[in-house]
């Protein structure tokens, strides 16, 4: 074990005796991440939808297509590995972390094929501070424990999904479409900190 390492996991127990059940923070963490998760898996959906009725499909389009259904994907993936994991607030909060980075991911694109219009403008910054939000609190200082923190996130998180609402890549009440989550490759799962 490194030094490193050590230092980590002294921390984790300081903070273990004085944070709320890790059963407790995994519900705040994991509805964030299936928020994110479902907001980038609409937005790559809508990205698809528009880019398809484009009389004259261009490669920024076809581009933007396939970095949003990336987004998605990596989105699923954090999600699939907190839900096949047992509670830990520090991976939890780097799970919904990641969902919330891919899900700023899928709202730039859907700000490209929009033209960039207001509401998708208004919609990837809400998307940026949320993905901020979420990286803040699973930061290294609190190790996704700060109930501070987490509420923050939870509501960054929540106008986000507003603001796609508002820009019109997510409907209320639509089914949001299932997302494969393809191969995890161990180069993937380390890129993405799991």
């Amino acid at each position: 074990m490194s030094e490193r390492d050590r230092e980590m996991r002294e921390m984790r127990e300081i903070r273990g005796k004085h944070a709320p059940e890790a059963s407790v923070l995994r519900q705040g963490h994991a509805a964030r991440a299936e928020s994110a998760a479902a907001r980038a898996a609409a937005i790559s959906h809508y990205v698809e939808r528009v880019a398809g009725e484009q009389p004259d499909g261009n490669a920024t389009d076809e581009n933007a297509v396939w970095k949003a259904a990336h987004a998605a994907r990596v989105a699923a993936q954090a999600l699939a590995v907190l839900a096949e994991s047992s509670p830990d607030p520090a991976a939890d909060s780097r799970c919904a972390r990641n969902s919330a980075a891919s899900a700023a991911q899928a709202s730039q694109m859907g700000q490209l094929v929009d033209g960039d219009t207001e509401p998708s403008r208004a919609a990837c910054r809400a998307a940026l501070k949320a993905s901020l939000a979420a990286s803040t609190a699973a930061g290294a200082s609190c190790l996704g424990t700060d109930e501070g923190l987490n509420s923050q996130a939870d509501e960054a998180e929540k106008l986000a999904v507003a603001a796609a609402e508002r820009a019109g890549w997510i409907r209320p009440g639509a089914d949001i479409p299932a997302v494969s989550t393809g191969v995890r490759s161990p180069e993937v799962m380390s890129m993405l900190h799991l």
